[in-house]
């Protein structure tokens, strides 16, 4: 989007990720929480939000000030769901806003993505597979499939991920 000339905010967490563009201003933060608060300050200030990734599904119940020494004794770790934030920012959609969100499936691939599509008032969900050589996580392609709220499919070939970026870029594109 930075390079079609789009102001472009960049919220993360902790990831070695340089930018290659002065129009996009980086965000940094530590936790889901931090992350939840933030998406839903700068939402209303986006005409178009692409959500690629769920922070975590779960946090700690409790956190720990100081470092948890070792001990002969077992310990447990509550966990906690986090907030949805994809959900909380498809609830307030504002009129014109196109949300894009992300699913990466194990099963029902197709049928959970459509599911998620819908419960989170999106425009278009990008389904990642991990069912083909070269798609996924680390690795420099990906194989991706689009579905738009109409119930429209694009489904594409692994590809390189700067490429797979260009094909999310024109689907978005072309629901404006």
């Amino acid at each position: 989007f930075a390079a079609k000339g789009a102001d472009v905010s960049l919220i993360t967490g902790p990831v070695s990720l340089s930018l290659e563009h002065q129009e996009i201003t980086r965000f940094d933060v530590t936790s889901a929480d931090e992350m939840y608060e933030l998406c839903m300050s700068e939402k209303d200030d986006a005409d178009i939000i692409v959500m690629a990734a769920a922070v975590a599904d779960y946090k700690p119940a409790v956190q720990s000030v100081s470092k948890l020494k070792k001990s002969e004794v077992s310990i447990g770790i509550q966990l906690l769901p986090t907030q949805d934030i994809l959900t909380g920012i498809g609830k307030t959609k504002k009129p014109g806003q196109i949300i894009c969100g992300f699913a990466l499936e194990t099963d029902h691939e197709e049928e959970n993505a459509r599911k998620k599509l819908q419960s989170k008032n999106l425009d278009l969900i990008v389904l990642n597979s991990l069912q083909d050589q070269g798609a996924g996580f680390k690795t420099l392609t990906n194989k991706i499939s689009i579905i738009f709220k109409n119930g429209q499919i694009q489904h594409f070939p692994v590809k390189p991920k700067r490429e797979v970026a260009q094909d999310i870029i024109a689907a978005i594109i072309s629901i404006i």
